[in-house]
Formats: structure tokens, C-alpha cells, sequence
């Protein structure tokens, strides 16, 4: 586990170079592309900014936007000594407890590090599942925090928001701008209009790729941390099958969720659809715990 950590680390600064450098080439081609090259670089500063604003806002705008508020260990002692317990068994600081108003049985842990992390569970997590069911997903959002998984998906967030800027503004300008001078480089133009369609969707499907990834590899910490698989799966099978979405949830914040949280029929399960799913099939990930429990 410690050494999947340190490689996350090293994988998150790896991934911060390999978008950096995308997010350059994004920009030279548009810039290649329009009459006004400088502009493009003011707004390439301009958009790396907003993103860098955006990933150390990122745990606000997310406990935000689903609408959770903290709590205090006596106003849900159970909850709070599950956390405290798991904190414990991983060796990391104790993170914020945030409660959401939702019957939707989910939960996510969001923040840049385990120093400034936050897990978040809806009251129908509480009510509809067992405690060690309970334990099995808290389990999981402790890994994704242990993991640096939340540091991870708050930079690859950070970098599909330059890129997308850089597009649209490459869009308006080229067909809005209203500049009767405009001579930009043809070729490039021409580049730069299939970049600017394809940049975003490759970006995307990117960061959700890695999403994907990270919660097998939560599961699998998770029942590492509470040596019982069964709880975990169980607790997937209930959340999965549950018909109502989580109210406030939105397809900015779906990858945070253990689940999808826009409830059963909304996800997407084979074949070119997979790329474009926040979370790997539940089955899937039921059947690989559930391995686990039959291994010597």
C-alpha cells in the first residue's frame, strides 16, 4: 500500500507534465492558428490560473455544490468513531466528517492531501446500510485519501479546465472575433479546428480513465484496511441498486461518488460507452472483492 502511494505521488507529478506539455502544444497550435498569437499566450496564463484557483477551491466548490455541511462527533458518534477507527488502522490525520441531506445511499472524500481532506456521507448511507457495510465505504473514501487519489483527480480536473478554456476561446475568436484582417496560418487553422473539437473529449476521457482505476485500486485498500471484502461489496450492491439519484450531484462532482450518483439506468457499461463512465461497472467490482475473500 505505502508503495502504491509513493508511486501515486510520482504518477501525479508525471501526469501534471505529460497535460502541462499537451496543454503547450494545445496552445502553440492555436495560437499558430489565429491572427493574434499573443493573445492566445495571455489567455493560456489566464486559464492556468483560473485552474490553479480551481484545485485549491476544489474541496469547497465540491462540498458545495452536493450541498453537505460538518458535523461534530455527537451529532453522529457511530459515523464519527468509524472514521476516527479507520484513521487509525491507515496512520492518517483525521479528516473532516460532512454529512449530506440525501436518501441516496454515497459518499466521497475530497481535499488536495490527507492534512486538508473531507469525507462526505448522505443520511441514506447511514440509514439503508449496515455498519460494517458503512465501514467497508468509509474504508474506501479513506483510501482514495491514503492513496492521494483526491490530490490526483483534483490536478487531472485542473488541467481538462485549460484545455477546455483554451478551445472555446480558440472557437470565438476565430468565428466571433469579428477581425476583418484575420490571416492566420491555414494549415494551422485547420489543425487547430480538430484540436479544438478533439482536445476536450481526449482530455475527458482521460481523466476519467484514471477515475476508473483509482476505485479498484480503493477497493482493494479498503479491504486491506478492514480485512472484510464482504462489507464493501455488499454496500456497493445496495448503492448501486438504489433508485434514487443523489439531488445534488452533477457530472462535475460524479467522479468524487464510490458510485454513480444519477441512480440505476444512468451509467453506461460496454463497449466504446465505457470510456465516458465516471466508475467502473459494480459488478465488476463486487465479483474482484469478493475474489478476495476466497484467496489464501
Amino acid at each position: 500500500m505505502y508503495s502504491q502511494i509513493a508511486a501515486n505521488k510520482r504518477k501525479t507529478f508525471l501526469l501534471m507534465a505529460v497535460f502541462v506539455a499537451f496543454v503547450s502544444t494545445i496552445g502553440y497550435i492555436f495560437a499558430q492558428g489565429y491572427s493574434n498569437p499573443g493573445i492566445f499566450y495571455f489567455v493560456g496564463i489566464g486559464a492556468l490560473v483560473y485552474s490553479i484557483v480551481t484545485y485549491f477551491m476544489s474541496a469547497k466548490i465540491a462540498l458545495g455544490m452536493s450541498g453537505a455541511h460538518p458535523i461534530a462527533k455527537k451529532d453522529a458518534p457511530q459515523l464519527y468513531r468509524m472514521v476516527e477507527n479507520l484513521s487509525i488502522t491507515a496512520g492518517l490525520p483525521m479528516p473532516k466528517v460532512y454529512l449530506i441531506d440525501d436518501p441516496a445511499p454515497n459518499a466521497f472524500a475530497t481535499g488536495r492531501n490527507p492534512n486538508n481532506a473531507v469525507v462526505a456521507v448522505t443520511t441514506g448511507l447511514i440509514e439503508r446500510l449496515e455498519d460494517e457495510e458503512v465501514e467497508g465505504v468509509l474504508a474506501h473514501e479513506m483510501a482514495h485519501i491514503g492513496n492521494y487519489d483526491i490530490r490526483l483527480m483534483s490536478v487531472t480536473a485542473a488541467l481538462v479546465s485549460i484545455i477546455s478554456l483554451l478551445s472555446d476561446f480558440f472557437f470565438h475568436a476565430n468565428f466571433f472575433g469579428g477581425e476583418e484582417d484575420s490571416s492566420p496560418n491555414p494549415i494551422f487553422f485547420i489543425v487547430g479546428i480538430v484540436m479544438a473539437l478533439l482536445a476536450p473529449l481526449i482530455a475527458t476521457v482521460i481523466q476519467l480513465a484514471v477515475s476508473r482505476r483509482r476505485e479498484y485500486l480503493a477497493d482493494a485498500t479498503a479491504a486491506l484496511l478492514t480485512r472484510y471484502p464482504e462489507g464493501l461489496a455488499s454496500a456497493l450492491e445496495k448503492i448501486s441498486a438504489a433508485h434514487e439519484p443523489v439531488h445534488h450531484a452533477s457530472t462535475a462532482t460524479a467522479h468524487l461518488y464510490i458510485a454513480s450518483p444519477f441512480g440505476p439506468g444512468k451509467g453506461v457499461t460496454g463497449g466504446i460507452a465505457r470510456l465516458f463512465s465516471t466508475h467502473p461497472p459494480a459488478e465488476d467490482r463486487i465479483a474482484k472483492l469478493r475474489a478476495m475473500e476466497h484467496k489464501p
